[in-house]
């Protein structure tokens, strides 16, 4: 199932008092001593002003979501974007901000043993890429999180699949390596967060657990959506305080291969 791409503005409406309160006192930024760059995304979500689904669900953050790093080397230096715990915190806040009632489990097999559910969620990281400053010529950051929310009924049958894609931008000016990516990565986190909880309750699913229904298997078989996601730098006239829509790329910029459209945010099938 993917998501139905709500208009920017719809978001944007929802996103701008998050953005506005957001708190980066939790970012852990620094150069390690052979020039490598480590970042660690980490902040908390303000109350959004949505109504929470009056239902009670489970919630796995699975062992490679808590650890998730994105590591990779470009013109000799060494990227380290540790994910794990900003996500095991936004993943709690947003889903107690979704629901009347959160229980957190270990893993799948615990969940399902648990009385009184109405489903259980699971998210997961897809994928972490960015552009840096180099490649949009000294001007900004940008980063694109792919994200996975499996859904399951209370015994633990899957029932269907969310996609989820964070876009996020930071200008490059005045700034260290670390910095920007650093914001332009909370960014991502923060529109994704804000699609999630404006665009579930339209759902299928989001609709059952309004009523505090079940989630059940429907007869059509659960959808994935194949096929992997590129970044492309954004341009830097878009405000950096609030998420973006998806990149696009500046004329005369140095950057990765062109990405396919970008996927819009979960759609029930």
């Amino acid at each position: 199932m993917k998501t139905r791409g709500t208009p920017l503005p719809a978001v944007a409406r929802l996103v701008r008092p998050i953005v506005v309160a957001a708190s980066f006192a939790a970012i852990a930024v620094g150069l390690t001593a052979c020039g490598g760059v480590q970042i660690k995304p980490d902040s908390g979500l303000p109350k959004p002003l949505v109504a929470t689904i009056p239902t009670r669900v489970g919630l796995v953050v699975p062992g490679d979501m808590r650890n998730f790093k994105h590591n990779e080397t470009r013109w000799g230096v060494e990227w380290t974007v540790d994910l794990g715990d900003g996500h095991t915190h936004l993943m709690r806040e947003v889903f107690k901000d979704t629901f009347d009632q959160v229980q957190e489990f270990k893993d799948l097999d615990e969940a399902r043993a648990a009385p009184g559910l109405k489903a259980i969620f699971e998210p997961r990281i897809e994928q972490y890429s960015f552009v840096t400053a180099r490649e949009t010529g000294g001007r900004y950051y940008a980063v694109t999180i792919r994200y996975r929310i499996n859904l399951y009924t209370p015994t633990g049958e899957k029932a269907d699949s969310l996609t989820l894609t964070g876009y996020g931008n930071a200008l490059a000016k005045g700034m260290s390596s670390g910095k920007p990516l650093e914001i332009a990565s909370l960014a991502a986190m923060r529109d994704a967060a804000a699609k999630f909880l404006v665009q579930f309750p339209e759902q299928q699913a989001g609709e059952r657990l309004a009523k505090n229904e079940s989630i059940i298997v429907e007869q059509q078989s659960v959808t994935a959506d194949a096929g992997g996601i590129d970044t492309v730098p954004i341009e830097e006239t878009v405000d950096t305080t609030v998420p973006v829509a998806a990149p696009t790329v500046t004329p005369g910029a140095s950057a990765p291969p062109a990405a396919a459209p970008p996927t819009p945010a979960p759609k029930a099938s």
